[in-house]
């Protein structure tokens, strides 16, 4: 028996880059929309999925893919003057995509939605500073997201 040469490649090594962002200035509806679009048909194109959550001028983002497509996206949005304070929170290898369904499932939180999530007001209060370790927070955030607590407003 021989073996196939494309059998023998390494497997694609996926990795989950969370980051918090503030917005250099507020978001129009039909900016977030225009925004959303490009970043879907981008992350359909070069296999990524993730989501964004947006709240009061700060960007809370989870890109999954492969590292190196994530690694280069996220250098383009660090290097984006419409996001200042960026943070990295978490990059790390994954076995499986949290959002294999989305190329961008987003999600415009409001006042009541920042006070009512636990954690959620916290994060986003000190997201600008990128101050502290936020790790436990954004695994919080994204747990809530699997659990679908958001998933009624959420496109994708």
């Amino acid at each position: 028996m021989s073996t196939d040469d494309a059998s023998e490649a390494e497997p694609i090594e996926l990795v989950q880059c969370i980051y918090a962002s503030a917005a250099a200035q507020p978001f129009e509806a039909d900016e977030l929309e225009a925004l959303l679009t490009r970043a879907r048909a981008h992350n359909q194109a070069n296999g990524l999925t993730g989501m964004l959550l947006y709240a009061e001028g700060s960007f809370f983002q989870v890109l999954e893919g492969p590292a190196e497509v994530v690694d280069a996206l996220y250098r383009r949005i660090e290097l984006d003057p419409r996001h200042v304070a960026m943070t990295k929170l978490i990059r790390e290898p994954i076995k499986e995509r949290s959002f294999q369904d989305w190329t961008m499932g987003f999600y415009q939180a409001t006042r009541q939605d920042i006070a009512r999530i636990v954690g959620l007001n916290d994060f986003l209060r000190i997201a600008h500073a990128g101050a502290g370790d936020q790790d436990g927070r954004a695994r919080k955030l994204l747990a809530a997201f699997r659990e679908g607590r958001w998933r009624k407003r959420i496109t994708g």
